[in-house]
């Protein structure tokens, strides 16, 4: 047996996983891939077999045995937030499939997003079906603002982006609340998008047929309106989603540890889903808030970054670090920053 030890890592969303097997010199050796991991929508034992067949294909293309369990394997899952859910998905790993790993570390998808793309913690900002917003300071203490669901949040989020204008245009059209802003561009998206010919045939979406990240594909359509014809509505949605992705960070920052304040280039900020791809389209709102917003006081500089590699390797990074283990990181080739701003004092 080689003198190396194995540290996998998975993350987990609510439509699609992935899993990064890394040697403890740092060399990654294989990925592998699966579906939904979030126990919530496929309950725990599902969960746990998905996690155990993607842990399985791993080892095999790494040519490592499946019955040599890796040293750790660090869960940063959709869903797994909650403490009592982390005990039972480690439980159910030492129970169901003891030979996966010696150790198993659980944490919510926010996690591996940060740890990819920093060592000492920072502010994870999910923007794409839904959205979330995590807080991990220097000393693991975590806090989070949103991560709800559609029912109840989702703010900023493709979801709710598409939902935001489709309601101000419903709004409109039946004299509810006039809006200032034409919406016969959103009107045709819909009718174009869910193949319908009136509003009327929404019915169908947003009743029986109920899909989530479907609804929030509509969002990719707005953008394009909004830069290319520069569709007054489409621009609106966007410029509100900003605000209310900035207004999230104001929510923790009275949580947030002077150190994470005094990094180079400022609190550094993981930004992940699609949602940022139209930064462009955020930015105006999203700076508006953190420099207006009575209730930031402390942050003066920010970074925002966004990953090139898949979550699963800070993922894997969490795994080891719970068995006191430093797996080697570059995070300069991890993660990009697509935006800095220093704020006037």
């Amino acid at each position: 047996m080689d003198s190396y030890t194995y540290y996998g890592g998975i993350e987990g969303g609510a439509t699609h996983s992935q899993m990064v097997l890394i040697r403890s010199d740092g060399t990654e050796l294989s990925r592998s891939e699966g579906p939904c991991t979030n126990h919530w929508l496929i309950r725990l034992e599902e969960c746990l077999k998905r996690i155990h067949d993607m842990v399985v294909e791993a080892k095999i293309k790494a040519h490592i045995d499946q019955d040599r369990p890796l040293q750790a394997l660090g869960l940063s899952l959709s869903g797994g937030d909650e403490k009592d859910s982390q005990t039972k998905l480690i439980e159910g790993m030492k129970s169901n499939y003891a030979k996966d790993a010696e150790n198993v570390f659980v944490a919510s998808d926010t996690w591996g997003a940060l740890f990819t793309a920093t060592a000492t913690g920072g502010i994870v900002l999910i923007a794409g079906t839904g959205s979330n917003c995590q807080l991990v300071n220097s000393d693991n203490s975590a806090f989070r603002c949103g991560g709800w669901g559609h029912l109840m949040g989702d703010e900023g989020s493709a979801y709710w982006i598409t939902q935001l204008a489709l309601k101000k245009m419903f709004d409109h059209e039946d004299s509810l609340c006039p809006s200032p802003f034409d919406t016969t561009i959103v009107s045709d998206i819909m009718k174009k998008y869910f193949k319908i010919s009136d509003k009327s045939g929404m019915l169908d979406s947003l009743y029986a047929k109920f899909d989530k990240s479907h609804i929030a594909g509509m969002c990719k359509e707005l953008a394009s309106a909004a830069l290319e014809k520069k569709d007054e509505l489409c621009r609106h949605v966007f410029l509100e989603a900003g605000k209310i992705l900035a207004k999230h960070i104001v929510a923790l920052e009275p949580k947030i540890h002077e150190s994470l304040l005094h990094c180079q280039g400022g609190l550094h900020v993981v930004c992940v889903g699609s949602v940022w791809k139209s930064w462009e389209l955020l930015e105006k709102g999203f700076l508006e808030v953190l420099q207006s917003d009575p209730r930031n006081k402390r942050i003066k500089e920010i970074s925002l970054l966004w990953l090139k590699q898949s979550a699963s390797v800070g993922a894997a990074s969490l795994g080891a670090r719970s068995t006191k283990f430093q797996l080697p990181m570059d995070f300069t080739a991890n993660a990009d920053c697509f935006f800095h701003k220093v704020f006037k004092q």
